[in-house]
C-alpha cells in the first residue's frame, strides 16, 4: 500500500499564503486512482475535508474554504499540493492528505499521510 507524506512550513504569519506538498513517501502511485485530496483537524474539532482533485485534474473544494483554496498536481513528481491564501488564524490546524486508490468497480483504498501541522501566528 502506498504511503503518503505531507510537508509544509509549519508556522506561517496571518495574511500570507500556506503551501502544503504531499508525496508518496514509499510505495508505488497506484495506477487507477479516484482522487487525492485535503483535509484538516483544528484543534478540539473534527476532520474537515477541503477538497480533492481526480486524475484528470479537476477539482472540488469544501465549502469553508471555497475560493481561498487551491490544489493542483504534478503527476510526473507523484505529488499533491494545497495553496491556501489570505491565512488567519482559524486556519491553524493539522493539514491530512488522502488518496483512494481503486481496485475494482466494488473496490478502494484509502491511504492517508501523518499529517502536518500548521500554525498561523505573528
Amino acid at each position: 500500500q502506498v504511503q503518503l507524506q505531507e510537508s509544509g512550513p509549519g508556522l506561517v504569519k496571518p495574511s500570507q499564503t500556506l503551501s502544503l506538498a504531499c508525496g508518496v513517501s514509499s510505495g508505488s502511485m497506484p495506477i487507477r486512482w479516484a482522487s487525492w485530496g485535503w483535509i484538516r483537524q483544528a484543534p478540539g474539532k473534527g476532520l474537515e475535508w477541503i477538497g480533492f482533485i481526480n486524475p484528470e485534474g479537476g477539482a472540488a473544494y469544501g465549502p469553508s474554504l471555497k475560493g481561498r483554496a487551491a490544489i493542483s498536481k504534478d503527476s510526473s513528481a507523484n505529488q499533491l499540493f494545497l495553496h491556501l491564501n489570505s491565512v488567519t488564524p482559524e486556519v491553524t490546524a493539522k493539514y491530512y492528505c488522502k488518496l483512494r486508490s481503486v481496485q475494482s468497480t466494488i473496490e478502494w483504498t484509502d491511504s492517508w499521510g501523518q499529517g502536518t501541522q500548521v500554525t498561523v501566528s505573528s
